[in-house]
């Protein structure tokens, strides 16, 4: 008999798999935060019943997150912010090029932090690196009252549930004080939730289009993250001066210089490739024409419940 986690992604899919031990349990004062062992995935990290991390594949998606932008900053990124990352990962990443010299990481739920140093072991170094300053608070009050300017501003939230602490941030007031808060030549970039065929149109186009109205080149990308069931998506809006396309020698060439270690997924062909959207996909965000605000935002209408509620025993499957 086993356990199996099972995620309700939309009305009529699950996705589930097998749980062999939950490590950490807690209702946080924001969300339902879970770290389990899998036999799929390896250790994960579940928020409101959804997987936000797994050892098997998370460089591929906090490599896509990051290193886009890390890259396209002319000279190389000295100063850097992270909205969210509680893991870790997304510092880590960020703490191996060379060039920073200060990475200002703001999480608002210290349990997550918590939990992650302690099952999360990979990214040990990356919060004792003395580069970073961890914070625990809204990442939103932290940057507007920040008194430096940064390089790179990257978003690493949760989706943006319903009663979640993170809807706000996908909207156009708060990419208008993140732009203030860019040295010139700076780089913002978000995740966006998924991009595959049916689910790209829900946040990641209208935040494509919303960061359109705020910075002068804004792009959109995608990468498949196995863990996720899907496709996920990623926003990037440049400031004059950033590269906003790059060879796929350029990039490795910027890699080679300014990257401690060889990443494990990102390279100049694959980053090439993040950027090959589909025809469905490009068409969708040409014809996009919402604009998030504070008073419309793009909010999933369902919170879900931690795991223990989406375990069940399996009679078949052993």
């Amino acid at each position: 008999m086993a356990k199996w986690i099972i995620e309700d992604l939309e009305d009529g899919l699950r996705f589930q798999y097998k749980l062999d031990t939950i490590l950490a349990s807690k209702q946080s004062k924001f969300q339902q935060v879970d770290v389990c062992d899998t036999q799929a995935f390896g250790r994960i990290l579940i928020i409101d019943g959804l997987i936000q991390s797994s050892q098997l594949d998370e460089f591929v998606y906090h490599e896509s997150l990051v290193f886009p932008a890390m890259l396209a900053h002319k000279t190389g990124p000295k100063t850097v912010f992270i909205g969210g990352g509680g893991e870790g990962s997304t510092a880590r990443e960020v703490l191996r090029f060379k060039c920073v010299e200060k990475c200002v990481m703001v999480d608002i739920d210290g349990d997550v932090v918590d939990f992650c140093k302690e099952h999360l072991p990979e990214n040990k170094e990356a919060f004792a690196d003395p580069r970073l300053e961890l914070i625990i608070d809204d990442c939103k009050v932290q940057l507007e009252k920040s008194e430096i300017k940064y390089d790179v501003i990257i978003m690493d939230l949760d989706d943006p549930l319903e009663g979640g602490p993170c809807y706000w941030l996908y909207c156009k007031e708060f990419y208008e004080m993140c732009v203030s808060k860019l040295n010139p030549g700076g780089v913002l970039v978000t995740q966006s939730s998924g991009g595959g065929v049916k689910q790209h149109s829900a946040v990641m186009s209208p935040v494509y289009n919303t960061m359109k109205q705020v910075l002068p080149t804004t792009k959109a990308y995608c990468q498949a993250v196995y863990s996720f069931a899907d496709e996920w998506s990623f926003v990037i809006g440049y400031k004059e001066g950033a590269d906003s396309q790059l060879s796929p020698e350029e990039v490795d060439k910027r890699i080679a210089e300014r990257v401690n270690g060889e990443p494990q997924f990102l390279d100049g062909e694959s980053y090439t490739g993040l950027f090959c959207l589909s025809k469905a996909v490009r068409k969708t965000l040409n014809n996009e024409t919402r604009v998030l605000s504070k008073d419309a935002p793009a909010v999933f209408l369902s919170h879900m419940t931690g795991v223990s509620t989406y375990t069940k025993d399996s009679t078949t499957t052993k």
